[in-house]
């Protein structure tokens, strides 16, 4: 990221903790505070006042505003005169230590008030977190946190709390397969937890799921998704998530976007919370999926 920046030509405002925290005026919008943030030892990007982060990928989704297709084509194009280096962590093992590594310690069932009342805002049911979600208490350096874990296929979790969204290693896809011909896929996990929660009295293994715990992991889902003949996409309505569908829609009819059944919002979840104010939208795809405002 830091060497795609320069070719770019933005380079750092600041560099902080031991070389591996950059901060630069924001490339996607005008700024006069540095608030883009880029760790160097996950090779990730985070803009504050946009709320939002991700990889290489995400991040040139939104500086270049085209789709997935257009920009492996510009990469491609641009290959012969566009030399970075390949990222390696073990450049940068040592140079912050044991600080920058997450350690799960603990896996319990939910049990701390603010991790429900966290849910509660969030409109999740505890009953329907329980059955797919864990309390994890993990440790940055010196310091011990807890937030609801969500484990991936690699035994790695995606953690959430009311104020971080953090993951351990190794990160990777979550799939829950009955041999069906169908699959719905998610961006993360509480877009799938508001699925369920909408769709509770489904019967359960109708469907296969996917939650990409982040767009950029959705090529790794491919080979899953195209063993199956209808696959259903409810990624968020931003950039990044529209840019994704209509890669997807573009291999083949089996892809449907259902994310115009909550067009104005930013994700399920956020139609899930506010549905109160949307009389009229109505949630009813072919795998019965249903809600009202009842």
């Amino acid at each position: 990221m830091v060497a795609y920046l320069a070719t770019l030509g933005f380079e750092p405002a600041e560099v902080k903790k031991d070389g591996t925290g950059y901060w630069y005026l924001s490339p996607l919008r005008t700024e006069g505070e540095a608030s883009f943030h880029i760790n160097q030892l996950t090779n990730e990007w985070y803009d504050f006042p946009l709320a939002t982060g991700g990889n290489l990928v995400d991040f040139c989704l939104r500086y270049y505003q085209c789709g997935i297709r257009d920009l492996l084509e510009k990469f491609n194009a641009d290959r012969p005169t566009l030399s970075l280096p390949v990222y390696d962590p073990s450049l940068h093992e040592g140079r912050v230590g044991k600080a920058a590594k997450l350690l799960v310690t603990d896996v319990r069932k939910l049990y701390s008030y603010p991790l429900k009342n966290y849910l509660h805002d969030r409109s999740i049911p505890l009953s329907m977190a329980d059955a797919y979600c864990s309390e994890i208490t993990y440790q940055i350096g010196d310091g011990t946190y807890y937030g609801i874990g969500f484990k991936n296929d690699a035994g790695g979790y995606e953690i959430r709390n009311k104020n971080y969204k953090q993951s351990s290693s190794p990160k990777d896809i979550t799939t829950m397969r009955f041999g069906v011909p169908t699959v719905q896929v998610f961006e993360g996990f509480i877009d799938f937890l508001s699925y369920r929660a909408i769709n509770a009295n489904a019967h359960w293994g109708a469907t296969d799921f996917v939650v990409l715990n982040g767009a950029g992991l959705f090529d790794r889902a491919l080979p899953f998704l195209e063993q199956h003949e209808q696959v259903g996409l409810w990624l968020d309505r931003d950039i990044t998530g529209q840019a994704y569908t209509q890669y997807a829609l573009a291999m083949g009819s089996r892809y449907s976007d259902e994310s115009g059944r909550y067009h104005q919002f930013k994700d399920l979840n956020d139609w899930l919370m506010h549905k109160g104010e949307v009389p009229k939208v109505n949630l009813k795809p072919g795998n019965r999926l249903r809600a009202d405002n009842s």
